[in-house]
């Protein structure tokens, strides 16, 4: 790994557990704004997800663990590998769920094995001081870890450069929907869903490498 995506990552773990710190295990301990939004999130990426039982999934920027909790609830039997820059969102997580046998926990940033699925919620909204260029650059090198690590597809989500210009803030990153929508198509798969639908300021994007 380059010197640059190294920092870039530690700064990403540091702001992750301060949030952490600050809220706890709630919505706001990783960033969002409330429950019900977080569950529209988690509805909207596991589209992706197109059997009901038997599957296997990761989870890239898992916080401490939440999607398990919305999968239990809703699937019978899968296996779940949640990964995390942060040390202490991972910590979290594996004594949250230590009795959870389907459930396990790595600090990484990328997962250790291929899953059926894999999904990434809310790691592309933060990029502090990065450039837009800069930030791109890590962004499409997520995608093919994403890629790379999913047998059967993989989805993801981003705030949208259709925001209201005044609900923006300089350190999230906005991205054109249309424009990754092309890029994954293009370098992924030709079963490519954008989902802009769903009420709030961002999409979801769904890359199924089968039909």
């Amino acid at each position: 790994m380059n010197r640059d995506r190294t920092k870039l990552l530690s700064e990403v773990a540091d702001y992750y557990s301060a949030k952490l710190a600050e809220h706890g295990e709630t919505a706001g301990g990783v960033d969002w704004n409330g429950e019900e939004s977080q569950a529209l999130r988690f509805e909207q990426l596991c589209k992706i997800i197109d059997v009901t039982e038997n599957f296997s999934i990761n989870d890239l920027g898992c916080g401490f663990g939440s999607l398990y909790d919305y999968l239990e609830a809703r699937y019978k039997m899968f296996s779940y590998s949640g990964i995390d820059v942060s040390k202490d969102m991972v910590e979290t997580a594996n004594n949250r769920y230590a009795d959870k046998e389907n459930a396990c926990f790595v600090v990484s940033n990328e997962p250790e094995s291929i899953s059926d699925y894999s999904v990434a919620s809310g790691i592309f909204n933060v990029r502090m001081e990065r450039s837009d260029d800069q930030w791109r650059k890590y962004f499409e090198e997520t995608l093919a870890v994403l890629d790379r690590n999913s047998r059967l597809g993989f989805s993801f989500n981003c705030l949208t450069s259709y925001s209201d210009e005044d609900k923006m803030h300089d350190y999230l990153y906005y991205a054109n929907p249309c424009e990754l929508f092309d890029l994954c198509k293009r370098r992924y798969s030709l079963n490519v869903g954008l989902l802009h639908d769903y009420g709030l300021y961002e999409f979801t994007i769904l890359v199924r490498k089968k039909l």
